[in-house]
């Protein structure tokens, strides 16, 4: 494991709603990170699909982490802005979010995220978000 994945994945693991999601980060390099969770009975809306908040929250994460990893060991990030188009139902087992960085830079960091929803009917893009990062120190 490089510098940047063990840093990554130390902060990821004080994430506690991460944790209460049953997320795991399942790939971390620098500009890219993924991370999925399961479409647990506690985490749908009404009509039996993942909740949106569920798909922002991985994107969001995602993002963020992948922005982390352009910068140097000791920063965080927050996000400071998250748009979100959602393109259809979260039906499956699990919920994917692959983010990534678009610009890296000193004051902000902008970012997209793709959420993939996979089960046994294959893979379906489910939402995509663009947003914007700011470095603040750790």
């Amino acid at each position: 494991m490089n510098e940047i994945e063990a840093r990554l994945r130390d902060s990821f693991g004080r994430q506690t709603m991460m944790q209460t999601l049953g997320a795991a980060m399942d790939r971390a390099a620098e500009g890219a990170v993924t991370i999925s969770a399961p479409i647990a009975p506690h985490v749908l809306q009404q009509q039996g699909a993942a909740h949106a908040g569920l798909a922002f929250s991985l994107g969001d994460s995602a993002a963020g982490y992948a922005a982390l990893s352009v910068l140097p060991a000791g920063a965080e990030v927050v996000t400071v802005e998250m748009k979100i188009n959602l393109l259809a139902p979260a039906v499956g087992d699990r919920l994917v979010a692959e983010g990534r960085v678009l610009r890296p830079g000193r004051r902000i960091v902008v970012v997209a995220s793709d959420v993939f929803a996979e089960g046994p009917k294959g893979r379906k893009h489910v939402a995509t978000m663009l947003g914007t990062m700011v470095p603040v120190e750790g």
